[in-house]
């Protein structure tokens, strides 16, 4: 250790602190100063005292902590429009315009991307989704039940096609209404990956990223609170298949006119040039059709003629004849008369794979990472543009119609209203993924606040169970009343959700829950994959596996995991809430390894693996040279092989040193130790830490 520097010449030089003494310099009276005489005539020089400056404070602390939820000022930048001149106003007219038209076209591409997104999914998991409702066992466990419809809907990435599969199969008696029910409250789980996936666009700003991805998540806690509470309310009493069961039976509904396609008719020119799939092959592998298994969900065919024509055939005895007048014998036959159905191919589908002869999940795979790059840009576009355009007296503007409330006492109203404008605007593009993933990104930037993009979400929910008992008063005769049922199950499922997580301001645990993991991801950025992929693909195949051995087997495993949750939970709350009626041990977390309670060492983890795949070498280089810097215990990586990045090292925190200190005696280091930089800002040193000491 260094011996302590000798302080004998650091006297202050009190001086400077007073104005006027007397120096070795010349004292002609300057600026500031006055020379009085006093009664003998001798000049008396004034002299007045400099403000001090305290050197006690070595470490400035912030005065005021900023709360990482306040919007962003959207501040204007730019020229004002009273100092442009008239070819700079006709010039800022004219960018307004074409940054309008631009961002259409960029939200065009967006929502055709999300449907070629969605395209693809079905082709690469579509069979796979079909074969887990094949299996009509494990379907009457609710749970099990509930995580088939979570992953076939995040497999085929809409809701509305795993809603039509399971309409499909209790219109053939293969499902009922009460085991399809659980089925509809995971799809409206899986549902909500597509904005979460979105957010995840907005990584590259952490501030964004917090916003956007608290605002994308708060409709995954919802369904899951939702679910939580509904599930076993719904095992235990029936209360929503009673429910729709009198509604249906109340009113007499009719066949009607299909859904409205307002935003279809506008993005399926453009999505059924790139690909066309024929639905129908996923819901006739759930019902077990063997056919199916081997047929292409790319569609070839988009016009065809289907024929009945009457045909003599032969049956195997007179009792399969279609009657007695039309049944003869030749003496080696029977025959009949039968109605045959042949159809005839007339114009194939015009869009990119019809003649590609490529396997399905080839083709899946190949617009799945396009429509991610799609997606991927033109939502960094949209964000870009929005940031230029909502500056200013703009901003201001929307942010305060958006965010604000009505005036007291009427303030309750306008989350009703943000309801109703919600659900308004996902019937209008008659799909609630469309609708949030649109938001995600102007939460992030700021212009909607978490608060509001809540109830916003919820009438997204509304909107497209309303959108699902539309096209279900379309059905036929023989599918209208199941497929109205279920439609009616999902609807009475939202508003029963929004009834219990919404009125009372206590109760909104989804806005608390989805900041608290926002917090978290932008700090930990890799932790919001780790979530999609944790709650949205591991738990439900586990709880899927799970349910294939059986309830016993269930039951034993998750009990205990269930307890063991609610445990951690209930000690967190008393940890923050009255941490005296615990145990010393128990007040804190502290009693586990670190890795248990701290993201901490897993970031490490991480940064150290993803160090590994930044430097551009081989990879067996990399592994030896890692292996050969952990084995050492060196703080930087050995640099022979020539491959690692040094460590970086940890920034010096600046440090307030009275001038008093400021000599060679002080900046002395360890004979062995590096060269102490010195910080040129403000009067700020960075010191060693021992040295402060």
């Amino acid at each position: 250790m260094a011996p302590w520097p000798e302080l004998e010449n650091a006297q202050p030089n009190t001086n400077k602190y007073l104005e006027g003494v007397t120096s070795q310099q010349p004292t002609t009276p300057g600026k500031g100063k006055e020379i009085n005489k006093n009664d003998t005539g001798s000049p008396v020089t004034k002299i007045e005292l400099l403000p001090s400056n305290s050197t006690v404070a070595l470490i400035e602390e912030p005065t005021e902590v900023a709360d990482p939820w306040d919007l962003p000022e959207l501040r204007d930048t730019g020229i004002k429009w009273s100092e442009r001149d008239t070819k700079g106003k006709i010039l800022c007219v004219f960018q307004g315009i074409g940054k309008f038209i631009l961002l259409l076209g960029f939200l065009y591409f967006f929502v055709c991307s999300l449907d070629v997104l969605s395209s693809a999914f079905q082709l690469a998991g579509g069979k796979v989704a079909g074969q887990f409702f094949s299996n009509n066992s494990i379907m009457s466990n609710p749970v099990a039940g509930m995580v088939i419809g979570v992953l076939v809907t995040v497999l085929v990435q809409s809701s509305s096609t795993s809603s039509s599969i399971v309409v499909s199969m209790v219109a053939s008696s293969l499902l009922s209404v009460r085991a399809a029910i659980p089925i509809i409250m995971g799809a409206n789980i899986g549902t909500s990956i597509t904005n979460t996936i979105v957010a995840l666009m907005q990584a590259g700003d952490r501030n964004e990223f917090r916003r956007a991805f608290a605002g994308a998540t708060v409709h995954d806690f919802f369904n899951w609170l939702s679910v939580l509470v509904l599930l076993p309310l719904e095992a235990a009493t029936h209360y929503l298949e009673t429910l729709t069961d009198v509604v249906v039976e109340t009113f007499h509904f009719e066949n009607g006119e299909d859904a409205p396609a307002l935003l279809k008719v506008i993005t399926d020119p453009f999505t059924k040039l790139i690909i066309q799939l024929d639905k129908k092959v996923i819901s006739e592998i759930a019902m077990n059709e063997e056919a199916a298994k081997n047929k292409s969900l790319i569609k070839i065919w988009c016009k065809t003629l289907t024929s009945v024509t009457q045909m003599n055939v032969t049956v195997p005895s007179p009792e399969n004849c279609t009657s007695p007048s039309l049944c003869w014998s030749d003496g080696l036959y029977t025959w009949t008369i039968k109605n045959v159905t042949s159809k005839e191919n007339i114009a194939k589908c015009q869009h990119i794979f019809v003649n590609s002869n490529l396997p399905d999940i080839v083709v899946g795979t190949i617009l799945l990472l396009i429509s991610l790059l799609v997606l991927c840009g033109c939502l960094i576009m949209i964000v870009k543009l929005l940031g230029s355009v909502l500056r200013g007296q703009v901003a201001i503007v929307i942010k305060k119609t958006i965010n604000t409330d009505f005036p007291f006492p009427f303030a309750w109203v306008t989350g009703y209203l943000a309801i109703l404008v919600g659900a308004g605007m996902t019937f209008v593009v008659q799909s609630s993924s469309v609708f949030t993933s649109a938001m995600t990104p102007l939460i992030g930037i700021g212009v909607i606040s978490i608060e509001r993009a809540y109830p916003l979400t919820l009438g997204s929910n509304i909107g497209t169970t309303t959108t699902a008992i539309l096209a279900a008063l379309a059905s036929p005769g023989n599918t209208l009343r199941s497929s109205l049922q279920i439609a009616l199950c999902h609807f009475f499922f939202n508003i029963s959700g929004i009834m219990l997580w919404y009125p009372i301001p206590f109760t909104r645990l989804p806005i608390r829950l989805a900041k608290g993991l926002g917090i978290v991801s932008s700090k930990y950025r890799w932790f919001a994959v780790f979530y999609l992929i944790f709650f949205f693909f591991l738990i439900p195949l586990a709880v899927f596996g799970l349910s294939l051995a059986g309830w016993p087997v269930l039951v034993g495993v998750g009990v205990p995991i269930i307890f063991v949750i609610l445990l951690v939970v209930v000690l967190t709350l008393l940890q923050s809430r009255c941490p005296r009626i615990l145990p010393g041990r128990l007040q804190n977390w502290n009693f586990l390894p670190l890795w248990m309670h701290s993201l901490k060492p897993w970031d490490d983890l991480i940064s150290l693996f993803a160090g590994c795949c930044q430097n551009r070498c081989c990879l067996c280089c990399r592994l030896c040279c890692r292996t050969c810097c952990l084995l050492c215990g060196c703080p930087p990586c050995c640099r022979c092989s020539g491959c690692c990045q040094n460590l970086e090292e940890e920034p010096e925190l600046p440090i307030k040193v009275p001038e008093a200190f400021d000599n060679v005696a002080m900046s002395r280091e360890a004979p062995d130790g590096p060269p102490q930089a010195q910080g040129e800002a403000g009067g700020t040193r960075s010191i060693a830490s021992s040295t402060a000491l």
